[in-house]
């Protein structure tokens, strides 16, 4: 397979790991962070010690905190940066990308100021550029350690996307394609949501049932919200909709589920590792009132975060709705 350039805006743990992969695929790999520290700990230790300690990062990867070098003449550009932060750190390197490069979302959320998706943000700012997103039921440290792994890259071009997905593709590290971009976003950002939802069932002990029953009425309104952007059902079926869900409302190595996990027992949420989650929960939960969505679960996951119910408030609101057929 051909050899192309990948830049990866973002030094965080899943930018590292998806630079690996890039650079396991064969590629020239470019890894973009803004923390000095870290871009000197991954070229002289060859080690992201600040978020994936004890990892070997293959030499061959170039950290820079010059954006202008790592975007020169780059193929392909994957966007690893917090959602909210996107339109910010676009504006700022946009000018800086070549012409011809791919756009590759590899963030999940909803932008919090305009109810928007990122794919929106990043044609709005440059819409010169083809935009793809790579989304699925992926932890940074597994996708780092090589572990077996699938995900989906989406493009509404569907040429365009079996391509980035060959091209990124390895032995461990499977990516499947659609022309669905819309529902890979709105998949991986409201299972964040959920997941947090989950985490808070978990921490408050409410039991097993409750966080089945959870995650599958969850389920639900996500593909409410994905039909409502013109989603395929199939879509939400896939690694993008359900198998990131069953992922990230499964493990507290989810930081929106370690996140809902804290909020159950009641402990400081101060310092926690970023949750995407709670952004979106907000500007979900606002996007359901408007669109007449029936979201209960995201809604009561935004009153909790904003404090507005408490836990036994927000559970005793869901079991107390009107009875309705499953299906409705």
């Amino acid at each position: 397979m051909t050899s192309s350039r990948f830049t990866i805006l973002g030094g965080g743990a899943w930018g590292t790991a998806l630079a690996m992969v890039a650079k396991s695929a064969g590629h020239e790999v470019r890894l973009w962070a803004r923390d000095a520290e870290t871009v000197e700990a991954i070229a002289k230790r060859g080690e992201n010690p600040r978020y994936l300690p004890g990892i070997a990062i293959d030499p061959a990867v170039n950290p820079t905190a010059d954006a202008a070098e790592a975007l020169d003449d780059a193929h392909h550009v994957l966007l690893v940066v917090p959602a909210q932060t996107m339109r910010s750190v676009l504006e700022t390197v946009g000018p800086l990308i070549p012409k011809s490069a791919t756009l590759v979302l590899c963030a999940k959320g909803i932008e919090r100021s305009s109810g928007r998706l990122l794919s929106t943000i990043v044609t709005d700012i440059l819409p010169e550029h083809p935009v793809a997103a790579l989304s699925g039921p992926s932890f940074a440290t597994d996708v780092a350690r090589g572990l077996p792994t699938a995900v989906v890259v989406a493009s509404p071009d569907g040429e365009r996307a079996a391509g980035l997905a060959a091209l990124l593709s390895t032995q461990s590290f499977r990516c499947y394609s659609t022309d669905d971009l819309a529902g890979v976003e709105v998949g991986g950002a409201l299972k964040n949501v959920l997941a947090i939802a989950a985490g808070t069932v978990a921490g408050a002990k409410l039991g097993a049932s409750a966080q089945a029953a959870m995650v599958t009425r969850g389920f639900v309104e996500l593909r409410r919200f994905a039909a409502t952007f013109g989603a395929r059902p199939e879509t939400m079926m896939g690694l993008s909709g359900l198998g990131d869900l069953i992922l990230t409302c499964g493990s507290a190595q989810s930081r929106n589920f370690a996140y809902g996990l804290a909020l159950g027992r009641g402990e400081k949420l101060d310092g926690l590792p970023l949750a995407e989650g709670v952004p979106t929960a907000s500007i979900a939960a606002r996007l359901a009132r408007e669109k007449g969505i029936p979201a209960p679960i995201i809604t009561a996951v935004d009153q909790l975060l904003d404090g507005a119910a408490t836990i036994g408030e927000a559970v005793s609101s869901l079991m107390s709705r009107p009875l309705r057929a499953e299906d409705e």
